[in-house]
This record gives C-alpha cells, sequence and structure tokens, in this order.
C-alpha cells in the first residue's frame, strides 16, 4: 500500500483493505493536518457518559472531524447510530492487532470507543469549505409570497392576518375569501404528508369552536406537494390543497 508523501496541508489519501497500523496512520496524520478522516469495517461500538450503549459485531462507517466531532453511520436511517458533539478529542491506537478510534469528551465525561475488527477502507480528505449556508425557500418566502400576490391561493382571497393564534397554536395565514367564509392556510415549504392535514384540521376546529355560530371556516394547505395519502385526508375532512413553492 503506497501513501503519498506527507506535504504540510494536504491530506487527501485513501486506503483500501489496510493493516490496522496503516489505517492508524493515515487517520492520525489527517486529523494532525485539520483533516476529515473517515474508517469503514467490521466494528463494535461502547460508550460510556450519562448512559452507556454496546453495539455488537457490524459493517459501519466511522467520521471524525477535526473540530472533535464523531459519527458512526450504518446503513440506514438518516441519523447516527452513536455521535459525540464538537469539542472532543479523537485518539486512534492499534491493541492486539485491532484499530481502536476513542473520542473523548470532558464536560460531561463520555467516551465512545469504536473497535475495528477489519478494516475495508480508511480515508483522510483536506476539506475546503469558506462559504456560508444560505437558505432559501424558506417558509417565511412562501408566506411573503402569498402576502404579496394573494391571488396565487384563489383570486378572491384577502389576507387580514398572520401567525393568527388559537388554542391549539398559531396560523400561519388568516382571511377571507369572496364569500366572506374564514380562511385558514398551512405553509409547508415542501412536500408534505398526513401530519400536515391533521395539524391544518386542528385550527379548522378550533375556529369553528372560537368564532360566532354563523361562521364558515375553510382550511387550505398550501404547499409544493403533497402524498396520495394527504391528498385523501384532504377530501375526507373537506379541506382543500394548493400546489406552491417558496421561489418568486
Amino acid at each position: 500500500m503506497l501513501l503519498r508523501p506527507y506535504q504540510a496541508g494536504y491530506v487527501t489519501r485513501t486506503l483500501t483493505d489496510p493493516s490496522p497500523e496503516a489505517a492508524r496512520d493515515l487517520l492520525e496524520s489527517g486529523l494532525t493536518a485539520d483533516g476529515l478522516v473517515t474508517a469503514f469495517g467490521r466494528c463494535v461500538v461502547d460508550y460510556e457518559g450519562r448512559a452507556s450503549s454496546t453495539l455488537g459485531p457490524g459493517d459501519r462507517h466511522l467520521m471524525l472531524k477535526p473540530d472533535g466531532t464523531a459519527l458512526v453511520h450504518t446503513n440506514a436511517e438518516q441519523q447516527p447510530v452513536n455521535w459525540q458533539p464538537p469539542g472532543g478529542e479523537h485518539e486512534i491506537n492499534v491493541e492486539a492487532d485491532r484499530l481502536v478510534v476513542e473520542s473523548l469528551q470532558s464536560s460531561p465525561d463520555e467516551t465512545l470507543e469504536v473497535i475495528f475488527r477489519s478494516v475495508t477502507h480508511a480515508g483522510a480528505f483536506s476539506v475546503a469549505d469558506e462559504a456560508e449556508l444560505r437558505l432559501t425557500g424558506t417558509e417565511a418566502d412562501l408566506k411573503e409570497r402569498i402576502l404579496r400576490t394573494p391571488e396565487l391561493v384563489e383570486s378572491d382571497f384577502q389576507p387580514r392576518a398572520t401567525e393568527r393564534q388559537t388554542a391549539v397554536g398559531a396560523i400561519d395565514i388568516y382571511g377571507v375569501d369572496g364569500d366572506g367564509r374564514t380562511v385558514a392556510i398551512e405553509l409547508k415549504r415542501r412536500r408534505v404528508g398526513p401530519d400536515a392535514v391533521g395539524q391544518l384540521k386542528r385550527y379548522v376546529d378550533a375556529l369553528n369552536r372560537e368564532l360566532h355560530t354563523d361562521a364558515r371556516v375553510r382550511g387550505i394547505l398550501v404547499a409544493p406537494s403533497i402524498t396520495d395519502r394527504a391528498h385523501r385526508l384532504l377530501a375526507e375532512e373537506g379541506l382543500e390543497f394548493v400546489a406552491l413553492d417558496p421561489g418568486s
């Protein structure tokens, strides 16, 4: 296994099926150069701290970041199965012919230990990411778009208030339609499912309880798209949907 000579500021290197010693040297050099390092292989994971947990043997991906973050991922779910937040220290050793990685936190005292029975892949990556995250397409953008152009909901819709309080929470946009009926609008910035329909239904029910007996209340869910199940629930509850994305 041939490694490129270490250069200050140069980190990006990978190894396939390395020995524990080669994997250790690669990960240590990457962390020394403030790189992001990863290891994939058969491992067990132990955590001790405010609680304790153990993961038996399995194929997992470990990522160590220069800010002290440690993440252990399986092949399922979005979240790591074990993790340590920023601010910790990483220690990498070889014990009994196995790669042992520890992530240590001091406040509170916590230890995440990953013992690799075999390493399939190891990598060290130089990461340059100076740009700041810029969020666009938020629910606030969607709200502003409707307030600026109410006919996007329907031709005679008139917004009267935003964040209108009810006993079960705040309605994103409260208004009236061309027939004088009260309209409660729930905004979502992305494709939604039945939960959003349930939320809108609670607002409509609250308005029906709080307004005068002659009030007629409509509920409209505004989002880029909805699931088939959400579409069926809207019809069952007598609620409506308008397809609209946050972009201008």
